[in-house]
């Protein structure tokens, strides 16, 4: 079976934004401290699931599919984020009790519960040009989602040619 190069670049990228957007979301949390709020983590889990959708792509019969359903978990996730930012920003209303406390070692539980910091879903704990993480997410993932999307049409264009 012949892959067109827009497939086989649609199935890297299917692999590779989510691998990279969770890699740079586990290095911000375990390198820096910037520990994930509630929403954060509702963005991770459509990226595991891309993940897993790309690798089936790699061994199982009609790829197109399972790159196209990554593509799709990647701009669930990027819209997941886009509401995060909006919350962030202030433009919008979250949900409530949106709030992760930060675990801590060798401590009680109720202590660690009554003195653990608690971790917001409206404050951006960081942002690079005025972008937050979440807002990062949403332009990544949106981007990508859509490139995959626009790659995978090419390839069934190259297909049927």
């Amino acid at each position: 079976m012949i892959v067109s190069p827009s497939f086989r670049l649609a199935q890297q990228l299917a692999l590779g934004i989510p691998a990279v957007l969770l890699g740079g979301a586990y290095l911000s949390e375990y390198g820096f401290g910037l520990y994930p709020c509630e929403m954060c983590w509702w963005q991770r889990w459509p990226h595991f699931a891309a993940i897993g959708l790309a690798l089936l792509s790699f061994r199982l019969p009609r790829r197109e599919v399972w790159v196209g359903l990554a593509a799709l978990a990647i701009l669930i996730s990027g819209a997941i984020g886009g509401f995060h930012a909006g919350v962030e920003y202030d433009w919008w209303e979250g949900l409530t009790g949106c709030a992760t406390i930060v675990p801590q070692d060798g401590v009680s539980a109720l202590d660690a519960i009554m003195n653990a910091p608690m971790i917001r879903c409206d404050e951006a704990p960081w942002s690079l040009l005025g972008v937050s993480l979440a807002g990062w997410n949403f332009l990544v993932s949106t981007a990508g989602g859509l490139t995959i999307m626009a790659l995978l049409s090419r390839s069934k264009a190259y297909a049927q040619a």
